[in-house]
């Protein structure tokens, strides 16, 4: 059985998306809720939760020692799929810019910046539920992609202030327009990540989560 290794560095969404991904592997995968960065890099597969602030996730993540180390060495020195969500996708950035500026994992290169709206009616932070656009053929944004007919994807549930804009769009698999449009997800290789929470968004997010862990990079 391969065994998914989720990183616990005192992230608040950690349980809901433990939840999440024990639903989804349907008894198929075992579900690590983690700190040991030789779980860590043996894991067939990693997911990074985050809520909060970029500095403050990017500094608990420093502070469990080897924990860096052990996520690069599972992901790009053996290729296991990662996945990050909401501040987790955040951390794979250049750097964040938020309370001044933060380097971040710099595996998808760009930055964290706040969600800017001229529209005093959208209302910062986004949360809530939104349809996802320009959703790309990447494997795991595929089944979120719109229904024959429509031009709006699924329906997913966001809560933010800041987003991440890769320096390269072909690093961008999906969409959503808050006021501005920015990235709802981002892939590269075998590296994920996506701005709303599937915890927290119904089939649409355990779907995904489902795609996750039999995704073949």
């Amino acid at each position: 059985m391969q065994s998914v290794a989720l990183i616990n560095y005192g992230s608040g969404n950690l349980r809901s998306a433990e939840k999440a991904l024990i639903r989804a592997a349907d008894g198929k995968s075992r579900i690590v809720v983690t700190d040991n960065p030789d779980v860590v890099a043996t894991a067939d597969r990693l997911v990074l939760p985050g809520v909060g602030a970029f500095a403050a996730c990017m500094s608990a993540l420093e502070a469990r020692p080897g924990v860096i180390e052990a996520m690069t060495e599972a992901v790009h020195g053996r290729g296991a799929p990662f996945l990050g969500i909401c501040v987790g996708m955040q951390l794979l950035a250049s750097r964040g810019l938020e309370f001044g500026e933060t380097p971040g994992l710099d595996w998808i290169a760009g930055d964290v910046r706040k969600l800017g709206s001229s529209d005093p009616a959208i209302k910062i932070p986004h949360m809530g539920w939104n349809d996802l656009e320009g959703v790309s053929d990447q494997p795991l944004m595929a089944g979120l992609k719109p229904p024959p007919g429509s031009k709006e994807g699924q329906t997913v549930y966001f809560t933010h202030s800041f987003a991440f804009f890769p320096k390269d769009e072909g690093d961008v698999a999906a969409y959503v327009d808050h006021g501005e449009r920015f990235p709802a997800a981002v892939a590269r290789g075998n590296v994920a990540g996506v701005q709303f929470h599937p915890e927290k968004s119904q089939a649409s997010g355990l779907s995904l989560l489902a795609r996750f862990l039999e995704w073949r990079p």
